[in-house]
């Protein structure tokens, strides 16, 4: 993450703009005037960060972590994996990354989503992770299915996993999604295609990783972060001077 004196405008040309009309609830929900910066503070920038130092033994295990009586979620069991890595390419260690998602039948474990899909009792949809010295991370799960959203006739959203960084401070905190690589839900979707530039759309996108895949186990896909720079991960919250 960035130091207090590590400040640089957002580019918005890569972002997709504040309304686009195939993602019709943009048309009441996005903003009409353009958003105002503020300075951060000292306090955002050195106060605590909370969840470091509280994981549980298997918070980095999303096939198990929810399960109950021994079991395992319901799914195409997948391991994901890969670095995170500031602008300059460097390793950024010791950030906490909190993932949550659907599960294999495209419905999340919250109480007003309403998917016929049913619940998986084994499966609680969340996980989080430290990344290693090297920046790295990883994590098991089940491969999130595709699911339905009221925003035209017949629109699905691709499968995907929400990620959540957070730096050494309060305030630092960066939200993205990862797609699959090969789904076709991506091109048709209004949100992402919101995203003016395929190659951030792209970034998004892991790929299958045969040589992390363990044989009769578990499939692999690798997905790195980068927070800034020409190459950075598209994030959702990402702020001016952030």
């Amino acid at each position: 993450m960035s130091k207090l004196t590590d400040i640089a405008p957002r580019d918005f040309s890569l972002h997709p703009p504040r309304i686009a009309p195939d993602y019709r609830s943009s048309l009441s929900r996005g903003p009409i005037h353009k958003p105002i910066g503020f300075a951060t503070t000292m306090a955002e920038a050195t106060g605590p960060t909370f969840g470091h130092d509280i994981l549980g033994p298997n918070d980095h295990d999303l096939l198990i972590n929810h399960a109950v009586d021994g079991g395992s979620a319901i799914g195409p069991r997948i391991l994901v994996h890969g670095v995170l890595r500031d602008g300059d390419g460097r390793p950024v260690p010791n950030a906490l990354i909190e993932v949550w998602q659907a599960n294999a039948g495209g419905r999340y474990r919250h109480k007003k989503d309403a998917y016929l899909a049913p619940l998986d009792p084994n499966f609680g949809g969340c996980g989080r992770v430290i990344t290693g010295e090297d920046g790295s991370y990883s994590f098991r799960t089940v491969q999130p299915g595709a699911y339905p959203w009221p925003n035209g006739g017949n629109d699905w959203r691709p499968a995907h996993i929400h990620f959540s960084v957070f730096g050494m401070a309060f305030s630092q905190r960066l939200i993205t999604q990862m797609y699959f690589e090969g789904d076709p839900h991506i091109a048709l979707c209004p949100i992402a295609q919101a995203i003016p530039d395929a190659a951030a759309i792209d970034r998004l996108t892991a790929r299958l990783d045969m040589e992390a895949t363990v044989p009769m186990d578990i499939r692999a896909f690798r997905f790195d972060i980068v927070l800034r720079g020409r190459g950075a991960t598209l994030f959702e919250n990402q702020l001016e001077g952030t």
